[in-house]
């Protein structure tokens, strides 16, 4: 597969918007308002810019495919993935993967821990809408060997 991963620019906003609905779109009763819980989409490198995070787009064909970002966490020594979108027509083929190996080399670069949040972790929620929480973000979040600082054995 063909592709570039790049750093998002405000003037994906229309393009990102329709990834991201795209994979909401797939739940059953979720439906993405972008100007109401998603306005970060509308200008992605700025909103990112001011939050000290960094954000990344793959593209295809000048389509966009995927997305992801980072950002920094409440708590010191941790950083918040966010945005983790792959279009369906191009998933199953490590794409998520290799975005989700990026944004832990940026945190490892920040001394970063290897958890899950779940109040941010696009891994397990839909950005901010709480109407869903699809289990199979958990399930790959955990087989690839994220940990949820909330279990103890």
């Amino acid at each position: 597969m063909d592709f570039e991963i790049r750093a998002g620019r405000d003037d994906d906003a229309w393009d990102l918007v329709g990834l991201v609905a795209g994979c909401w779109s797939e739940y059953p009763g979720c439906v993405l308002d972008v100007h109401g819980e998603e306005p970060d989409l509308l200008a992605i490198a700025s909103a990112y810019d001011a939050k000290g995070g960094r954000f990344w787009v793959v593209e295809r064909d000048g389509r966009l495919i995927a997305s992801i970002g980072i950002a920094p966490a409440p708590e010191q020594g941790s950083v918040l993935l966010q945005k983790l979108y792959v279009a369906r027509s191009v998933r199953r083929l490590g794409l998520g993967k290799r975005l989700v190996g990026l944004v832990e080399s940026q945190a490892a670069e920040l001394g970063a821990a290897r958890e899950l949040r779940p109040r941010a972790a696009a891994i397990l929620s839909q950005g901010r809408s709480r109407r869903t929480r699809p289990p199979d973000r958990l399930r790959y979040a955990r087989r690839d060997g994220f940990r949820d600082p909330r279990r103890t054995r």
